[in-house]
């Protein structure tokens, strides 16, 4: 059916986006940055930094479309098992990223939030976050929100914690537990209307979530691409709503109710 939908727009030449529904929220696995630099065989390390000058191209490509929110995949959990080098390298992105890139993200009014266990960073990668989030914090058009240290297990498994904390000093009731309840304990609490993405891209030609916001995905579209990250670019995402706005979603509703 993915395909399908893929073909359907295709062929139809340049992508048709109706700027009227371009989702408030989209989020994005950024993969494949590692297969892009072997296929040139380049070092891994080679995708990474040619992914960061990707993330800059789509963050204003998505600012320009009028999206509200745009989180980036950028470091899960799991993702500390990686060779200590590649781990090392990897941290020094953000410093490399917020010291080139800020001013264009207040020029082009976007606000920098974060979510993930950024505690657990070493001090330069936490100074960097904390700047840019200094610098931005008074913007008002998008918000390029990154998961950095994020696992979506792990906050899950936070917020029930937090809730549980609240039910055993009597605070609070495990009836008055509802779905919106817990969303408020969530990591993307702080977007309001925009917590839950509409529509998850992921490159890379891999099909899975990979422990990202799994919470939130509950009635979010998936759009699967083949290009690896490094590749894409504004035309890309416009390639992927495209494909997001040809779909039509029921929420567990009928078509034409």
């Amino acid at each position: 059916m993915k395909m399908d939908s893929q073909k359907q727009v295709e062929l139809a030449g340049q992508p048709h986006l109706d700027r009227q529904r371009v989702p408030h929220h989209v989020a994005i696995i950024m993969d494949g940055n590692g297969r892009w630099a072997q296929s040139r065989h380049l070092p891994r390390v080679a995708g990474h930094q040619q992914g960061m000058q990707t993330v800059k191209k789509v963050t204003i490509a998505a600012s320009d479309l009028g999206i509200k929110v745009l989180t980036l995949y950028a470091f899960s959990t799991e993702n500390w098992k990686r060779p200590t080098a590649e781990v090392k390298f990897l941290m020094q992105l953000p410093i490399r990223f917020f010291n080139t890139f800020v001013p264009d993200l207040v020029a082009h009014n976007v606000r920098v939030m974060v979510m993930g266990d950024t505690a657990k960073l070493p001090d330069g990668t936490q100074n960097a976050v904390q700047g840019a989030l200094d610098a931005t914090k008074n913007c008002t058009g998008m918000i390029l929100n990154f998961a950095l240290n994020y696992g979506s297990r792990d906050e899950i498994v936070r917020a029930t914690q937090k809730i549980a904390k609240q039910v055993a000093a009597g605070a609070l009731a495990p009836e008055a537990i509802t779905e919106e309840f817990i969303s408020q304990e969530m990591m993307t609490a702080s977007l309001g209307q925009f917590a839950d993405p509409e529509v998850i891209i992921r490159t890379s030609g891999e099909e899975r979530l990979s422990n990202f916001m799994l919470w939130q995905a509950a009635y979010s579209e998936f759009v699967f691409v083949d290009e690896h990250w490094p590749d894409f670019d504004g035309e890309s995402l416009k390639q992927a709503l495209a494909v997001f706005q040809s779909r039509h979603r029921r929420f567990g509703g009928l078509k034409n109710k």
